[in-house]
């Protein structure tokens, strides 16, 4: 059941797009549950908030309702998402506002999982509170794209990016940086925003990165790194491997070599044999099929031009960012371009472009 656009007042979308902002703020960071975000309005004010928590729980309507000081009785609760009526490692968010005395629950969209979907506006209403959604439906889809594609195709959101020159080079001998520092600050808030960042050896042997969040504050929140290592051909003396500790690090490779897999093994990477296929390459679907089972719901892709070809053409990646900066780099010496603008084109639609203030970069995001 759905209520029609036009009942909702104008401060029903305002205390709304407060909520979406709520789970705006730690999408990403909540683990299999999605980021939703609530807050109480009594007498046209709001008297609390509450965000799903890191890792996933407790649940926003639970913060919430434990936040308040105020007697709840006769309030109105705004919620991103049908709230959850099952037991899981958590009661059932349904029973709580029941007992809150809350009169009303105003949500955006039915959750995806099915022991949730559509059962709260029935169980909420037998009890005699009101319930409408639909609400900023839009804004929450869009919200919701990771949660959606977890949930539908078991595999990981992935988000690509990759920085080029004005003549669409991505590497140039000689040159570390190709977009200005204030944009490189913007790939340190997506690394934040993602459970792992994947790269081909190739690639981190070229570069030596270290694939952590460096954003002062946040370097706790740095993600897992993906390595796809077909031999094992990983530095030693590379930071990746410098700074290997227990579980924070999956390499996959197709290699018999004891001597290598022991060495990684004993620095704490998880290590997955994977098959190749006719071309002796990995099937990067059966990779991020692996990932989802190893719990990792988003994630970056920071590599070069060739497995990101693949990946776009393969519709594989469901969010891109073009970082393109306004200097020419050299091609006199070794260089590579990024050759897959027709791809994205093709496949891909523009959904928005950004100019930063502090740079002369400019950023284009494609959305599936």
């Amino acid at each position: 059941m759905s209520t029609k656009k036009d009942s909702f007042t104008l401060k029903d979308k305002k205390y709304m797009q407060i909520a979406i902002n709520l789970a705006k703020a730690r999408k990403g960071l909540t683990g299999d549950n999605p980021s939703v975000g609530c807050l109480i309005v009594k007498n046209d004010k709001i008297i609390s908030v509450g965000q799903t928590g890191f890792n996933g729980r407790p649940h926003a309507e639970s913060n919430a309702i434990d936040n308040s000081i105020q007697n709840l009785s006769g309030s109105k609760m705004y919620v991103t998402l049908e709230p959850c009526n099952h037991y899981g490692k958590t009661p059932p968010c349904t029973n709580k506002i029941i007992k809150s005395g809350i009169k009303e629950v105003l949500y955006s969209i039915n959750d995806i999982d099915k022991r949730v979907k559509g059962k709260s506006f029935k169980i909420l209403s037998k009890k005699n509170v009101k319930v409408r959604n639909g609400l900023l439906k839009e804004k929450a889809l869009d919200l919701y794209d990771s949660y959606i594609i977890n949930k539908k195709s078991k595999l990981p959101f992935v988000t690509g990016k990759i920085a080029i020159s004005k003549n669409r080079l991505i590497y140039s001998k000689g040159t570390k940086r190709i977009t200005h520092k204030s944009t490189d600050k913007f790939s340190h808030y997506l690394r934040y925003k993602n459970d792992a960042i994947m790269i081909s050896s190739n690639t981190l042997n070229i570069d030596n990165p270290k694939l952590d969040c460096r954003l002062k504050g946040y370097e706790k929140f740095s993600p897992k790194k993906v390595i796809l290592d077909k031999n094992l051909d990983l530095k030693l003396n590379s930071y990746i491997y410098r700074s290997l500790k227990k579980d924070n690090t999956i390499i996959f490779h197709n290699s018999n070599n004891l001597l290598k897999i022991k060495a990684f093994q004993k620095k704490g990477a998880i290590l997955v044999k994977s098959k190749l296929n006719k071309k002796k390459k990995f099937d990067i679907k059966n990779i991020l099929k692996k990932l989802f089972t190893l719990g990792i719901r988003t994630l970056l892709v920071e590599g070069g031009d060739k497995i990101t070809k693949n990946m776009l053409r393969k519709r594989l990646i469901n969010l891109f960012y073009v970082f393109k900066s306004p200097k020419n780099l050299s091609k006199s010496k070794k260089h590579l371009f990024f050759t897959s603008y027709n791809v994205l084109n093709k496949y891909y639609r523009t959904k928005s472009k950004i100019a930063s203030n502090l740079a002369k970069d400019k950023i284009t995001i494609y959305k599936r």
